[in-house]
């Protein structure tokens, strides 16, 4: 079997962060649903930002967890709702920087079977950096797409956005 390539190289520790990031987006609906409100505060910088359309702006992660709590019930009921985020797509803008959108489809789970089960479809728009070796989301803003349409000025915008490719070898 022949080595890698420095270009296969390259490419292959790009793939490695970008999974980590990954690990960091799914993490974030894992402890939502099970209302473990303190560690998923704890995915964000101390600075992190969320905007959250009709729950306004949060700055810095203490108010980050404080809102959480309140807007989670006080963490009861857990897997009451089920955050399903997919097709999440990520660029790495720098060495310890990159941006990443998915999609969200909000489910609850204690309705009656007959009743829609379908809360709200979103996207979600994150900028990510690595601090001290570890992926944060430093911005997280959750664009509304039904049932009703609240979403950032310039939403969508350009994605992925004009930049060249990372070279992770810098």
């Amino acid at each position: 079997m022949s080595e890698f390539t420095p270009g296969e190289v390259s490419k292959l520790r790009e793939l490695l962060e970008i999974e980590e990031i990954r690990k960091v987006r799914l993490l974030y609906s894992h402890l939502m649903d099970s209302h473990r409100i303190d560690e998923l505060a704890d995915l964000f910088t101390p600075d992190g930002v969320c905007v959250f359309g009709p729950y306004g702006r949060w700055e810095g992660r203490e108010t980050i967890r404080a809102n959480f709590w309140d807007v989670e019930g006080g963490g009861h009921d857990t897997y009451r709702a089920i955050h399903n985020t997919c097709d999440h797509w990520v660029e790495l803008t720098g060495p310890d920087s990159a941006v990443g959108r998915a999609y969200l489809i909000d489910v609850v789970t204690d309705r009656p079977p007959a009743d829609h089960p379908l809360v709200v479809l979103g996207v979600y728009d994150e900028d990510y950096v690595k601090v001290d070796g570890a992926w944060k989301i430093a911005e997280c803003r959750l664009q509304f797409i039904w049932p009703e349409r609240n979403t950032s000025d310039g939403y969508p915008g350009p994605f992925p956005p004009t930049y060249q490719a990372v070279d992770s070898q810098q």
